[in-house]
């Protein structure tokens, strides 16, 4: 099993930036595939980005596509969430998620869930 807890959130001005960090503990990180998704109020949560297993290949929502960019460090066994041009809409609650399969695009591919960190965007 791997234990995962996202920190990073905040309150950030539109056009700004913020890097939320999942940091794994139990198996390696380098065992699972990461993914990263949001829930803002009212709504249902949803894929933000993922990162396939191999480290090789990544995955975004079309909403943030270009502006967010998922990654991993092994040798700290975390994982990131760098988001640039952040927008109001970007509001929200964070997820990082971890599967064993080689990558997920949705939420019933992952195993293992953080407890979530609040991202609020002021316009």
């Amino acid at each position: 099993q791997v234990q995962l807890v996202e920190s990073g959130g905040g309150l950030v001005q539109a056009g700004g930036s913020l890097r939320l960090s999942c940091a794994a503990s139990g198996r390696t990180f380098s065992s699972y595939a990461m993914g990263w998704f949001r829930q803002a109020p009212g709504k249902e949560r949803e894929f933000v980005a993922a990162l396939r297993w191999s480290g090789s290949g990544t995955y975004y929502a079309d909403a943030v596509k270009g502006r967010f960019t998922i990654s991993r460090d092994m040798a700290k066994n975390t994982g990131y969430l760098q988001m640039n041009s952040l927008k109001p809409e970007d509001t929200a609650v964070y997820y990082c998620a971890a599967t064993s399969w080689a990558y997920g695009l949705g939420q019933a591919h992952y195993d293992y869930w953080g407890q979530g960190t609040q991202v609020t965007v002021s316009s």
